[in-house]
């Protein structure tokens, strides 16, 4: 089989492509990757010599580029997006170029190249904050509060739209948040452990009780690669623990897996449009296709602060931007 991956280098797109060659080490894959801010090359080192994997830089807004890299394709999985909601509240443009006008575009492309099996890579956002007690299934309604998720809860209506009328054989994923190796360090985990690291504050918005359930990203990853696998076209599959912890919860978890003080924590200004809590009742996949997660939340959160401190020297690049110069090391002078 051969994939073609979108979005491959980022976070849960490059822990995907590992799972991906341990577990089929038969599989072709094509990492087509336009190396945004959180784009980072170095995410897969370890693999960048496999002769089942090739990186393509490219921008799923180019159909041209699109057309050629996805030629010979069996499978599209779509990771490429915008993802950070902070970012969409400051500027949504780029939001609904690159999770809605890209989506169309691979969607068209895939149709014209004869890709067998579309995999949309959605989340739990787009139904909107859930209230207390509540578990959004894949009927509830799409109700999303923030520019980011309104553009991917868009990309599922064009998603749905390629099945009906045309025939696409499409499955979509709505993860819940994840957590593991290799994420930017905007997001509230890998941020955390940062700023504690360095003794530097620890900015949480409002008052801390915003609730989400969290997922180890290898979890996530053997979720999506079941549904690739055995999901029913035209479905859409929640993938989550039941690990609801606030936000406060985790950092509190955070500064004592590393040793550090309560009082680093800095409570600040809520975020616009904060939804409270995200929860999904995950029964869908577990009971069609067999999909439990192995890690707890004390065990992926141990192997996660284990990982950032390992490699400080990975989270600095990141942050500063030092990682392309990977790029332009490995391919600058070969476009």
């Amino acid at each position: 089989m051969r994939l073609f991956i979108t979005g491959g280098a980022g976070f849960i797109g490059s822990n995907f492509i590992r799972h991906m060659l341990g577990a089929y080490p038969e599989y072709q894959l094509v990492n087509f990757d336009k190396l945004t801010y959180a784009g980072n090359l170095e995410n897969l080192v370890d693999v960048a010599g496999n002769a089942n994997y090739s990186f393509v830089k490219g921008d799923i807004c180019d159909r041209a580029g699109v057309d050629q890299a996805i030629a010979g394709a069996d499978a599209v999985v779509n990771f490429a997006a915008e993802s950070h909601v902070d970012r969409s509240i400051e500027r949504a443009t780029e939001f609904i170029a690159a999770n809605v006008s890209g989506t169309q575009i691979l969607l068209d492309a895939a149709r014209g190249a004869g890709v067998t099996r579309f995999v949309q890579i959605s989340t739990d956002e787009v139904m909107g904050s859930c209230a207390e007690g509540e578990y959004f299934t894949e009927t509830s309604p799409l109700r999303p509060n923030s520019p980011y998720a309104a553009s991917k809860t868009a990309a599922e209506h064009f998603i749905r739209a390629a099945h009906v009328t045309f025939g696409l054989d499409v499955v979509t994923t709505r993860a819940s948040n994840n957590y593991g190796p290799f994420q930017f360090p905007e997001k509230l985990i890998p941020l955390m452990i940062s700023n504690a690291l360095e003794d530097r504050k620890l900015p949480v918005y409002g008052d801390g009780l915003n609730t989400r359930d969290w997922l180890y990203v290898e979890d996530c990853c053997r979720a999506i690669d079941l549904v690739m696998h055995k999901g029913r076209s035209g479905e859409v599959y929640n993938i989550g623990s039941r690990a609801e912890k606030t936000n406060l919860e985790i950092v509190r978890t955070l500064l004592d897996l590393l040793g550090k003080p309560h009082s680093l924590i800095s409570f600040v200004t809520d975020r616009l449009g904060h939804d409270r809590r995200y929860a999904t009742d995950p029964s869908k996949i577990e009971s069609e296709l067999g999909w439990t997660p192995r890690e707890t939340f004390e065990s992926g959160i141990e192997k996660t602060v284990c990982w950032y401190t390992e490699n400080s020297a990975w989270v600095e690049r990141a942050r500063s931007g030092g990682y392309r110069e990977y790029y332009e090391r490995m391919y600058g002078k070969r476009g």
